[in-house]
């Protein structure tokens, strides 16, 4: 191929994607590995870490396949937020990792309920079993002997990076380091209060460092290359799709709605998350756990491909024939619904069909993305920037701009926060790039009563 170019992964729940970036800002390379994550209980979500490294291995020798000899500048990594990976003295992780949609330690969440207002007002994030200090919490409740010989802590992404550069220092950024509840966003530092909360050492928290910073060189199959620490796979598809303003959807497993450039405050119950970007800024975030997940769990029940879904669901008018779906099949954070919510479908009757099912799970996930949106407060109507896998049917787009009531702009971009990632290897090695974007046609609302009496139904169910 030749030429130079920067690679990304996005280490995601369901699959590990690497994109190589050319300096024109080209995805001219990308390869996929999938995975699935264990339940070995109801309610838990891990995996174990060898399977992430595994992955991206496969995933970098069918790159260097494709970039011939090309130059790698650089490598960056981002990952699914939240998450806890425990190691020991020689890096290995101790037990498999703990992901996001894990609720084992909901009772554990009392612990934050008791701090101190300011203690817990400055951490200004709604309170989520899935989030790393919680877990660390259960795992000193349930596992202690694994804490006793934990040396560190890594967020997910920071654990697949430190395979490639074995004896690094462990870091972490602020993107990923303000997702634990563990940070305080105040003072823009881990939380003593919270870390005591969690009952860990302080010793175990990995150092932060900025996400475009050059933490080591790794031998890959494409040569050796410096590799940026890295990011959240939120701000990165945030950075990639160049949303700075307005609001941004982003679809695939679940969905995060985002509102760039938030001024960080103390907040005792908050409904939205504030986290930090991949610079030196902050963003506000609604967070449905439950987004293309149960479009995959509702094909799955239907005996559909996503195609024949979309379709079905596109065959049948607004309202889905009275059908509502709540989408909570993991429960969630709070906001929309609560973690002891669950999903499935009212209102059948003996004439519900198929169609009629998979109309009300298309529009249940919609409705759940109004319900979010509402709660970031969004005054203007700039048009909302949709990013995502799940939003692959035109279907969606429409019925989006619908019910949210204003425009809506998709925005095709492959694997956005690998491409993300890329980037920030780019300023790591002194480039800024500037992605190619395919921007698609401006969907505008139009007034549907039959949606809107569909929405009213769903609110009430």
């Amino acid at each position: 191929m030749g030429g130079e170019v920067l690679l990304g992964a996005d280490l995601g729940t369901s699959g590990l994607k690497v994109v190589a970036l050319d300096l024109a800002g080209i995805v001219v390379a990308d390869a996929e590995q999938a995975y699935a994550y264990g339940r070995p209980a109801p309610g838990w979500a891990e995996i174990d870490v060898r399977t992430w490294c595994t992955a991206l291995d496969v995933a970098l020798e069918a790159l260097a396949a494709q970039l011939g000899d090309a130059r790698v500048l650089g490598f960056g990594f981002s990952g699914q937020m939240h998450g806890a990976v425990l190691v020991g003295d020689d890096g290995t992780a101790l037990r498999p990792a703990l992901l996001w949609p894990d609720q084992r330690a909901v009772p554990e969440l009392d612990r934050w309920r008791g701090l101190g207002a300011d203690a817990r007002a400055a951490l200004a994030n709604p309170l989520a079993p899935g989030m790393t200090g919680p877990m660390l919490a259960w795992l000193g409740r349930h596992e202690p002997e694994v804490l006793r010989r934990a040396t560190g802590l890594l967020l997910p992404k920071d654990a697949v990076r430190a395979s490639l550069l074995p004896g690094a220092e462990p870091v972490t950024d602020r993107s990923d380091a303000s997702a634990t509840l563990l940070w305080d966003v105040v003072a823009d530092d881990w939380s003593a209060a919270a870390v005591g909360a969690a009952g860990i050492d302080p010793a175990l928290l990995p150092a932060v460092r900025p996400s475009a910073e050059i933490t080591g060189i790794a031998r890959l199959p494409v040569g050796e290359v410096p590799v940026a620490v890295g990011g959240a796979d939120t701000p990165l598809a945030m950075l990639a799709a160049g949303a700075v303003a307005g609001a941004h959807v982003n679809l695939g497993t679940g969905a995060q709605l985002l509102r760039p450039r938030r001024d960080p405050g103390p907040a005792v119950d908050p409904l939205v998350h504030t986290y930090a970007d991949t610079a030196d800024g902050w963003y506000a975030m609604a967070a449905l756990q439950n987004g293309g997940s149960a479009w995959a769990w509702a094909c799955d029940v239907l005996g559909l491909t996503w195609a024949e879904f979309a379709a079905a669901a596109a065959s049948v008018p607004a309202g889905a024939g009275g059908v509502v779906f709540r989408p909570f099949l993991t429960g969630e954070r709070g906001g929309v619904a609560g973690p002891d919510d669950r999903g499935g479908w009212t209102g059948l009757s003996a004439g519900t069909t198929r169609a009629d099912l998979a109309r009300a799970a298309v529009e249940g996930v919609v409705f759940a993305i109004r319900a979010a949106f509402e709660l970031l407060d969004m005054r203007d109507q700039e048009p909302v920037l949709l990013t995502g896998g799940a939003m692959r049917a035109g279907l969606v787009a429409q019925l989006l701009a619908e019910a949210l009531g204003r425009p809506v702009r998709p925005l095709v971009l492959r694997s956005a926060s690998a491409v993300g990632a890329a980037l920030l290897a780019g300023r790591g090695v002194g480039l800024d790039v500037d992605p190619e974007r395919h921007a698609g046609p401006l969907l505008e609302p139009c007034t549907d009563p039959a949606l809107e009496a569909a929405f009213d139904r769903w609110s009430t169910a």
